[in-house]
């Protein structure tokens, strides 16, 4: 009997291949699929669930497995990767008045370097996630780090706001290969518990970098100028190119990887969206982080102009919001991964979700009357907390409908997430920054719509899935 992950000698996958809780794990190679198969009864899905056999990958190159033994070094490794953009965007927000001055800009003006590094970011996975399951993860990786190093090194020299717009741009689309192939690698390394827990313990770094990014670009600030705070960006890009170079082989076997070119890679991501629960959890996953989205850009007039707390508080709170998210990410990769079926722990989350935004909408309009800042902070801590539970949950069950194509599935979900996230944030401002209304109806729409793509599309309850995962 082949292990899991391994293929009989006619090359196909053996049947037993399950997903923990959601079920079972598919792969959307449309010549892999066997019509008229279907997996075992739910009790056995169940069962082989419960001795969580598919938490680790044997297929993968000799050279990639001594990783797993080194779990602490590549969580912060991968996690380093998928910090950097948010480093950069944050670590870069305390300077922004003094770029208006230095470069002679308007404040709405140099808001379009911000614009230009998360369009980059958006992007560029789409390009990236695709080589790499055609080139392997390590070679697209490091020259997007290289890319990244020069780009952000050509943003301290920056003569003027056009160049450095262009350079902001350049900078997010080499920086998301460090987004998009740190999930894949996860992909590659790991299946269904294992996974999950993983991506739980990356959010550990990633939740933390939104808090330390913006205090670390103050203290930059007190010793050099905003050209000072794209120096340590670029020690800090340097660094992780040497750590991947020297500690990060390639985990992706050349027998999955695909021959096409770009022909190929539209092909792969047409296959991943007509499985419609991939795209489900895609979707699902996507409106969440634009409930997310739109706390990052109206909570700072939120707390401030509307509830008169001083940006010392605001950042109290914004620290103590993540910290949140850090821990309920925590108690979902080590206690309720493997013991909870992934679908109803997204399902819980999306619930409080959308309960925190109602409750926040019902406080906005005056409903409860005239509520304080206590409230309003509970009720935004709460949502962002049940962030942990949706986020890793939604990118682990949407991986785990896709092995042979798992860089384009990456690309695809965090696409998804920044494009969506994008267009939600200017939203919150529509009706200026004294009302926190547009803020909470755009959480409560996205949650909703989160909670619709994932009843929908997903349909965890009655799913029958053929040999290969695809929908029968």
């Amino acid at each position: 009997m082949p292990e899991r992950g391994q293929t009989t000698r006619d090359g196909k996958r053996p049947q037993a291949e399950t997903d923990t809780g959601a079920g079972p794990a598919a792969k959307t190679e449309p010549a892999a699929q066997t019509a008229g198969q279907t997996e075992p009864a739910a009790e056995t899905v169940a069962l082989a669930a419960a001795a969580a056999a598919v938490e680790i990958r044997k297929d993968i190159p000799g050279s990639a497995r001594s990783l797993r033994r080194t779990g602490l070094l590549v969580t912060f490794m991968l996690g380093g990767l998928t910090a950097t953009p948010p480093l950069a965007m944050d670590m870069y927000l305390p300077s922004l008045p003094e770029v208006t001055t230095s470069l002679h800009a308007s404040a709405a003006s140099v808001q379009l370097t911000l614009t230009a590094c998360l369009a980059g970011m958006a992007l560029g996975q789409l390009l990236i996630g695709p080589m790499s399951d055609r080139w392997g993860r390590r070679r697209p990786l490091l020259a997007g780090l290289v890319v990244y190093v020069v780009a952000t090194v050509l943003c301290a020299l920056a003569p003027s706001l056009e160049f450095l717009v262009a350079f902001r741009l350049l900078q997010g689309l080499a920086g998301s290969a460090g987004i998009v192939i740190a999930r894949a690698v996860v992909r590659d390394l790991y299946d269904g518990v294992a996974m999950a827990r993983f991506f739980s313990s990356l959010m550990l770094i990633s939740g933390v970098a939104p808090i330390v990014a913006p205090l670390i670009g103050g203290q930059i600030l007190r010793v050099t100028d905003w050209r000072g705070v794209f120096a340590v960006l670029t020690v800090v890009g340097i660094a992780l190119a040497v750590l991947v170079w020297f500690r990060l082989p390639e985990t992706l076997d050349p027998a999955d990887r695909h021959a096409g070119g770009v022909g190929e890679a539209l092909h792969s991501m047409r296959v991943l969206l007509a499985d419609r629960v991939f795209t489900g959890y895609v979707l699902a996953g996507g409106f969440a982080f634009a409930a997310l989205f739109a706390y990052i850009a109206a909570s700072p007039f939120v707390i401030q102009e509307i509830y008169g707390a001083s940006p010392q508080t605001f950042s109290l709170l914004f620290g103590v919001n993540s910290v949140g998210l850090v821990i309920v990410g925590q108690i979902n990769g080590r206690i309720l991964v493997g013991r909870v079926s992934m679908d109803k722990v997204l399902a819980v989350g999306l619930a409080v979700i959308t309960l925190s935004a109602t409750a926040l909408l019902l406080m906005s309009t005056g409903v409860f009357g005239e509520a304080g800042l206590f409230p309003v902070a509970t009720a935004l801590f709460v949502l962002m907390s049940a962030m942990g539970l949706a986020m890793p949950n939604t990118q682990t069950l949407a991986l785990m409908r896709t092995r042979h194509s798992a860089g384009a599935a990456s690309a695809l979900l965090g696409t998804t997430s920044f494009l969506i996230g994008a267009v939600a944030s200017p939203l919150v401002g529509i009706a200026g920054e004294h009302t926190a209304v547009p803020m909470a109806v755009v959480q409560l729409v996205a949650a909703l719509v989160a909670v619709g793509c994932f009843v929908g599309l997903c349909r965890p309850w009655n799913r029958r899935t053929t040999l290969e995962g695809v929908e029968s």
